[in-house]
């Protein structure tokens, strides 16, 4: 749910973002004001489109009772990267709760990543797992 939230948050902002640039006719080096309108509106959407990715990661991974595998597993370390590199950027110009909010959301990330250990592979369940490895009892 959290992750929903942000990804509406971030889109909301960017939003806004594009909206004040467009009716102050800002320019960045002399970029149109509405080339950077749509360049903010989509950044907020592909970020929020990643934030419900990752959500829906998370959420599969709670409904399955199992550790992510190896592309929701990129996912979710990407993920917890982005909340540490924002936490830590938004310390300053936003102050120390929103810190707080982002490594509430890292925290939670980790722990869906640690919590399942690694993700299981058919070889290593059941007994045809031991035989795979060599180590069923009486291989030597």
């Amino acid at each position: 749910m959290v992750l929903i939230l942000e990804a509406l948050g971030i889109v909301l902002l960017n939003w806004i973002l594009s909206i004040v640039v467009d009716h102050q006719q800002m320019s960045l080096a002399g970029l149109k004001p509405g080339a950077m309108s749509v360049g903010a509106w989509v950044a907020g959407a592909l970020f929020g489109l990643y934030l419900l990715l990752c959500a829906a990661v998370m959420a599969r991974t709670g409904l399955r009772d199992r550790a992510p595998g190896g592309f929701a597993r990129i996912v979710l370390i990407t993920c917890a990267v982005v909340h540490g590199v924002l936490g830590a950027f938004v310390v300053g110009p936003v102050g120390w709760p929103a810190f707080a909010g982002m490594m509430v959301v890292l925290a939670m990330i980790v722990l869906t990543l640690v919590a399942y250990g690694e993700p299981r592979t058919p070889a290593a369940d059941g007994d045809g797992g031991a035989e795979a490895l060599g180590t069923a009892p009486g291989s030597a």
